[in-house]
């Protein structure tokens, strides 16, 4: 029987990358809804670009899992 790297992580550092990205992106966009000044997050902000930057950052997230890791030679 082979033992196949039990330490071995589920995905690459190149998924981990863009997943910090995704969060970050996220984070920001989270940020962008509180900054509108409109009562209630009615206005542009809290609206249209907040919600937009957060798709983004879940479609990077989404992106993220889906990507294969780069084979790494020994």
């Amino acid at each position: 029987m082979e033992n196949k790297n039990p330490t071995s992580f589920a995905f690459g550092k190149r998924n981990y990358r863009i997943m910090l990205v995704g969060l970050l992106v996220m984070a920001i966009g989270f940020i962008i809804m509180t900054l509108d000044t409109e009562p209630y997050g009615y206005g542009f902000l809290g609206l249209t670009l907040g919600p937009i930057v957060l798709v983004i950052g879940f479609l990077i997230q989404f992106f993220a899992i889906l990507a294969k890791p780069h084979k790494t030679v020994k």
